[in-house]
């Protein structure tokens, strides 16, 4: 059986096709139901990821992605899936999930994601039993890329960045607070676009400014989420995603002041999913 599993953020989704024990692994932009419909999936998936499956049959879908804890969600990429792969047994749910096996397998822990959003929740090793909300970008996804990216923002709208950060800001995204409102409030994919500020958090560690702004932002995530599981203090919690992975060591010395059990650190789930569907 040819097993296709989509791992997908707000800003990418990467697929990977298991046939005979190889893996064809493939990156496209990242799909999330609330910004395209059906149609707009189905077409992303044709001409960013169809073309390089042509000789690789697909027998069975296994889809985790951002937006997808939604039943109407799940329904939309279901049909986008359907119709670029007719007849093929489409399996969709959210990216927790597919974080959570990656993560733990078939183990108890707290699973993670810290990527352009952030999520979290208690899995015992078969189901997701508790979830801390998730309130999107606007009101939390504390940690995340967005959160982060919207904070330095801040201190550069605010004129709180000193002499260095400043120039250091605008010579590096040549852009005005016109432009960058309406990034914010009037064009597509504005998480996306916040999430891209956090690279300037990660090009100038050792300022003072930048990393009260990575440990408070990342303390938020571990006061407002972690601290609200009473599992967090019995076993081990697991990250996932380029803001977990980036800035592991603040993961870390996070976990040694709210005294938790640190996992695994992984930039990506790809490799824990593909393990668990090839064992399952």
């Amino acid at each position: 059986m040819n097993i296709l599993i989509a791992d997908s953020g707000a800003t990418k989704c990467e697929w990977c096709l298991l046939h005979e024990g190889k893996r064809k692994k493939v990156d496209t932009q990242g799909i999330s139901p609330y910004f395209l419909d059906a149609a707009g999936i189905a077409k992303v998936i044709e001409t960013e990821l169809k073309p390089f499956l042509a000789k690789w049959p697909v027998d069975v879908v296994y889809y985790y992605g951002t937006g997808c804890k939604d039943p109407k969600n799940q329904k939309v990429v279901q049909k986008a899936l359907r119709q670029v792969f007719p007849g093929v047994a489409a399996h969709v749910t959210h990216d927790l999930m597919g974080a959570a096996l990656s993560l733990c397998g078939d183990t108890k822990g707290i699973a993670c994601i810290l990527g352009t959003g952030s999520n979290s929740c208690y899995f015992d090793g078969r189901k997701i039993s508790k979830n801390s909300p998730g309130l999107g970008f606007v009101l939390g996804d504390e940690g995340s890329g967005a959160y982060l990216g919207k904070k330095v923002l801040q201190y550069y709208l605010y004129n709180t960045f000193d002499e260095e950060l400043r120039y250091k800001f605008d010579a590096k995204y040549v852009t005005d607070v016109k432009e960058i409102l309406e990034s914010v409030y009037k064009r597509p994919l504005p998480n996306r676009y916040l999430a891209s500020f956090s690279l300037f958090l990660a090009e100038n560690r050792g300022h003072y400014m930048i990393e009260n702004i990575i440990e408070d932002g990342l303390n938020d995530f571990f006061f407002q989420h972690l601290c609200k599981y009473r599992e967090s203090w019995k076993l081990p919690i697991h990250f996932v995603g380029g803001v977990a992975y980036g800035f592991r060591d603040v993961v870390k010395e996070l976990c040694g002041t709210y005294e938790f059990e640190l996992g695994r650190i992984l930039q990506k789930p790809m490799d824990g999913l593909i393990k668990y569907h090839s064992e399952s």
